[in-house]
């Protein structure tokens, strides 16, 4: 039995990503109205707050690629302790989770800064038998991941505002486990941390993967 494949985590991620290409961004007057400075707040280490407050309502998921990904990952490396930055509504949430759990168990710390995402994640998580998994911390990820974490961390994901992903590695970098992965969404919105990860004099090898993320590991 794989917990990706079967009930309750499978039809439920069908339900979601199924709502998420109805819930597009692009569709909103909201997204409409903001569409000139789009990629100028997403690149702005003050103006994604804006962004993504507007964007409250709308799940901005990974693809079901992407999070076929993160579970292979998750189970190729065995991992137990996983940090995941961004958690939105939790469909990236489910598939790391359902990952530990066929792993035998794990914690899987997430953070998200919006509270009513928050609550649909939970709401998430539970239906699909995986809250037990997953520490969800509301606020600031550059606070709520600035202490208390494993002493091991196998698996990163990066899914937040983008300008902060140097941050969030460098509050995590110490922790990594050798051959830990870091995979980081959408991040060409974040040269300084595509430069920083595909320099092998700091401890990565990366390379794109797909058209959506940047995959590396933990050489150092």
């Amino acid at each position: 039995m794989i917990t990706l494949t079967t009930h309750p985590v499978a039809p439920l991620l069908d339900r979601l990503l199924a709502e998420a290409t109805l819930l597009r961004p692009e569709t909103s007057p909201i997204f409409a109205g903001m569409a000139e400075r789009g990629a100028q707040l997403m690149r702005s280490r003050s103006g994604h707050v804006e962004l993504y407050t507007q964007l409250k309502d709308f799940p901005l998921p990974v693809s079901r690629d992407t999070g076929m990904l993160l579970y292979m990952l998750a189970r190729g490396v065995g991992a137990r302790s996983i940090v995941e930055f961004g958690t939105s509504f939790g469909i990236s949430t489910l598939f790391l989770a359902a990952a530990l759990r066929d792993n035998g168990g794990g914690r899987l710390i997430t953070t998200e800064f919006e509270p009513s995402k928050v609550a649909r994640a939970r709401a998430n998580l539970a239906e699909g038998g995986l809250a037990d998994l997953v520490e969800i911390r509301q606020g600031d990820a550059l606070q709520t991941l600035s202490g208390d974490l494993p002493d091991a961390i196998d698996l990163v994901l990066l899914d937040g505002a983008k300008p902060l992903y140097g941050d969030i590695l460098a509050l995590l970098e110490s922790r990594l486990s050798a051959g830990a992965f870091i995979v980081a969404d959408n991040a060409d919105h974040s040269p300084d941390y595509l430069a920083y990860v595909r320099s092998p004099d700091n401890g990565y090898l990366s390379v794109p993967f797909g058209d959506e993320v940047e995959l590396s590991m933990r050489i150092g």
